[in-house]
């Protein structure tokens, strides 16, 4: 795959392209101490795939599956999203994924998880130029902390390569709720209940 911008390689310039850009901007709202990509080659490498639209076609940066061709991420936020829109970049051969199934508010999904049915399907195109938008279900989306995303299958080739995954959408920083201390009692503390008087016939001492 050709990484650059070469002619026909930038499908936008100057002000349009920031606003563009801003747009995939949910990468900065991932908390990347957490974010898991199961099946990675290279450890650490799930990671460098979401980064700003302006840097997808980065070649260096890209995640390979290890033992077979499926890959699953899981994306918690910081925050709570409603995710639009989802990019994926890949090579133009067959180790572009073909599909990408979402599943939202899933911590810690792995890939017998995956047996579950999800929230939305997609059969996907090869985009090695980065241009492919798939728009969700916004109303199964509106309200996600974690986002799991798996990817099945490619077209053919015996590993998958992804070289960019753009997320897009709004976020909402999570409530903080005050935190009330309370002292409760796990049994009766006889020096806070005293008696005034103690009748003697029906205090019995054991």
């Amino acid at each position: 795959m050709a990484h650059g911008h070469g002619p026909g390689r930038c499908c936008c310039c100057g002000e349009e392209a920031a606003e563009r850009g801003s747009a995939w901007g949910l990468y900065l709202r991932i908390d990347r101490q957490r974010l898991q990509c199961l099946n990675e080659r290279r450890e650490g490498s799930g990671a460098t795939v979401f980064r700003p639209w302006e840097e997808r076609d980065c070649g260096s940066w890209f995640v390979e599956s290890d033992d077979d061709e499926e890959l699953l991420f899981n994306i918690p936020f910081t925050g709570s999203v409603k995710l639009k829109g989802v990019m994926v970049m890949g090579e133009d051969d067959g180790t572009h994924p073909a599909e990408m199934r979402l599943f939202r508010n899933i911590p810690h999904m792995s890939f017998d998880d995956t047996a579950k049915e999800p929230e939305q399907t997609f059969s996907l195109s090869r985009d090695p130029l980065g241009q492919l938008e798939y728009p969700t279900k916004i109303a199964r989306f509106s309200n996600v902390y974690h986002l799991s995303m798996h990817f099945p299958k490619n077209f053919g080739a015996e590993t998958t390569k992804i070289f960019y995954i753009g997320l897009k959408g709004e976020w909402t920083e999570a409530h903080r709720h005050e935190v009330t201390i309370c002292n409760y009692e796990a049994s009766a503390n006889p020096a806070d209940h005293k008696l005034e008087q103690i009748t003697p016939q029906t205090h019995f001492i054991s």
